[in-house]
């Protein structure tokens, strides 16, 4: 029997050396679900910033490429995947872009997956809590050569200008998301009204892909995912790497893979609640530790979901193939 083929992913975000965002949410699932993790920590804190106190390094564009090349110089630069999270800079994120494409130039079939983090809703009003400058950065190169984006709505807003009130509008919001470059988007997280009830929370994806005769096909899904009464850290990051190891797994099945990924999620966070609960003790209200999501001990759940949380399948369009000009 042939072995797998080693699958090599570049991931490109922050570190903490206590609890789990950025890299550190990343890699575990990744290596668990059969990954070659190589990672770049664009920062090194302590521990994430919801905590009361945090220290660390940022590192620049120049140290970005600085490794980079240090990997060049030993033919060690040959990846399957880009994934790329949290990010500050104007200067690091046009760097990233760089890089992307050199990896692409070598392997024409690299994914690059791109979680493009700026902000989010609270109580229904958007604000970006990284620099306004990373928009355009994100809408003109960033997103062009991303592969898969996992933005939220607020993020799906902004880098299309058009607001999304109904589930016709984010459809629409998608299709321009495609139009820009990337073949899968989902938007992780929603303010729209769920059928299941006010109780679940609502994620859309939509995968575009080419028939071999030519012609096109876009697989669109809503999942509905029961709310979790709690503010963790690291979910993104969590998401967009299973997302990437699932569609990987399930390369035209955007449904399963998403069922994957958000099952496994649901395993995690009601874990990390539990337990989180349970050290705070009763009537208390769990802290940013107490709250890191419990990773380790959700492996099994990580390697092999039960899904738990069913998508489904709102329309299959067949539409005449665009050429892209690159």
């Amino acid at each position: 029997m042939e072995p797998e083929r080693e699958c090599r992913v570049l991931s490109i975000q922050s570190h903490v050396v206590r609890g789990y965002v950025g890299n550190k949410a990343a890699t575990f699932p990744l290596q668990v679900l059969g990954f070659e993790v190589d990672t770049v920590n664009s920062v090194q804190f302590s521990n994430h910033t919801g905590y009361a106190h945090w220290k660390g390094q940022v590192l620049n564009s120049d140290e970005l490429h600085e490794l980079y090349d240090g990997l060049k110089l030993n033919s060690v630069n040959q990846y399957d995947y880009v994934l790329t999270g949290y990010t500050r800079d104007t200067s690091f994120l046009a760097m990233v872009v760089d890089i992307v494409q050199e990896l692409k130039q070598q392997n024409s079939n690299l994914v690059y997956v791109c979680d493009p983090v700026m902000g989010d809703k609270w109580n229904g009003e958007g604000s970006m809590y990284v620099p306004k400058d990373l928009l355009p950065v994100y809408r003109d190169k960033v997103v062009p050569v991303a592969d898969i984006i996992t933005p939220n709505q607020f993020e799906a807003e902004l880098l299309t200008g058009r607001k999304i009130h109904t589930e016709k509008e984010a459809l629409e919001v998608m299709d321009m998301l495609h139009a820009m470059g990337p073949e899968t988007v989902v938007i992780t997280s929603s303010d729209l009204q769920a059928p299941l009830g006010n109780d679940y929370l609502i994620a859309l994806g939509s995968h575009r892909k080419t028939n071999t005769d030519g012609t096109k096909m876009t697989q669109r899904i809503r999942v509905e995912s029961p709310k979790v009464d709690a503010v963790f850290v690291g979910t993104g990051d969590l998401f967009a790497a299973m997302l990437l190891a699932w569609t990987h797994k399930h390369p035209n099945n955007l449904k399963v893979a998403c069922e994957k990924t958000v099952s496994a999620m649901q395993h995690v966070l009601q874990r990390t609640i539990k337990s989180a609960k349970a050290q705070a003790g009763e009537g208390n209200k769990p802290n940013s530790a107490q709250l890191e999501l419990r990773m380790v001990q959700s492996k099994k759940d990580i390697e092999n979901p039960e899904i738990i949380v069913k998508a489904t399948d709102l329309s299959v369009v067949l539409f005449i193939p665009a050429y892209k000009c690159r």
